[in-house]
């Protein structure tokens, strides 16, 4: 019994000496195994038990257990020790001072669709117009009879427009929102609207989804020419220079008469037959406009014989593209970073 008790001792005198030397959560396992492993020293001292006489068996287990009892509650203090350690240790590598002044982060930009529409309802702003919003999920009257476009009009094909089982539909142009504005405001009025439109198309030149903007002066006695004079201020504010523009006959059915814009290339201004903008035609198209036909003026509650006025509505799209040289419209929705940035060619030119 007594050389037990010594065992029991010298297990114990040896525990408490390579406890001491424990610097990490891996050390200490290694401790856990050589004592109460299954080879473990205390494992063995309990095995023995056997060899006793049995009188000496109950005293001997007991200081065994009880060793065993003090070296598990010894090893789960020191693993908490050291988790404690380990993460005040990495708290203070991984201290923030809130109270440090910002190092600049890059701030963000807008998307180019985006700036164009805010340069281009800026400048109309300072022609005096406002800016008018409407719903995207539109209803029939306003989308289509009140643009003076019957039932039967091509425009109502089921292949160009996106209709809801209830009869609605995602607007094919921001004109409803002129509707809106001459019912809601009356006239005289200038009017802006810019959003998103969407239309069954789908290629490098189209997409489901687009950004229009158009705008609507109404009022008594309005020329012509002064839809023509604000057209090209617009334009030429826009791309920063006063550019050459060709009005061509066309047709609409909202306005009457209807004119398309042609501006001269903003890459090769008409002097490179192989210019990649213009196709070497020297003109770019990127305007529809006329005169705001009557029945749409009468459809906003307006008296046709009394006022008149103009409309004209562009791809926001488009006119991104031209500004910031890029080549492709999908260009502007494609995920696809290195993709964007090799087809981002002549950016800033304008």
């Amino acid at each position: 019994m007594q050389n037990d008790l010594m065992n029991i001792s010298a297990v114990k005198e040896n525990f408490d000496t390579a406890l001491g030397t424990v610097s990490n959560l891996d050390e200490l396992n290694d401790i856990r195994v050589r004592f109460t492993g299954k080879k473990g020293d205390l494992t063995l001292l309990l095995r023995s038990l056997g060899k006793l006489p049995p009188e000496q068996r109950k005293e001997a287990g007991l200081e065994i257990n009880k060793l065993r009892d003090e070296i598990e509650q010894r090893l789960d203090t020191a693993a908490k020790n050291i988790r404690d350690a380990e993460n005040e240790k990495q708290e203070i590598n991984d201290r923030i001072d809130v109270t440090l002044p910002e190092r600049g982060r890059t701030a963000g930009a807008f998307h180019p669709v985006i700036q164009t529409m805010h340069e281009l309802v800026n400048i109309m702003q300072g022609l005096g117009y406002s800016v008018a919003t409407g719903p995207e999920k539109e209803e029939d009257f306003y989308n289509f009879e009140c643009m003076n476009i019957p039932a039967w009009h091509p425009a109502r094909d089921m292949q160009d427009t996106f209709y809801f089982p209830d009869g609605t539909l995602l607007r094919t142009h921001t004109s409803p929102v002129q509707i809106r504005s001459m019912l809601k405001y009356g006239a005289p009025l200038r009017v802006v609207c810019p959003g998103k439109v969407y239309r069954r198309d789908n290629d490098p030149t189209h997409s489901p989804m687009f950004n229009q903007m158009e705008g609507l002066l109404v009022d008594k006695n309005v020329s012509f020419s002064v839809m023509k004079g604000t057209i090209a201020e617009m334009i030429n504010a826009f791309f920063g220079r006063s550019l050459k523009y060709r009005f061509r006959a066309s047709y609409f059915p909202f306005t009457e008469p209807s004119m398309e814009l042609d501006i001269e290339c903003v890459e090769c201004s008409g002097h490179d037959e192989h210019c990649r903008v213009c196709h070497g035609t020297g003109w770019l198209e990127v305007a529809g406009m006329g005169m705001v036909h009557p029945n749409v003026i009468r459809a906003g509650k307006i008296d046709p014989d009394v006022y008149n006025g103009f409309a004209f509505g562009f791809g926001l799209d488009r006119m991104a593209m031209l500004k910031y040289g890029i080549s492709d419209l999908r260009l502007l929705f494609d995920g696809n970073v290195s993709y964007f940035m090799s087809g981002f060619e002549g950016a800033g030119k304008c």
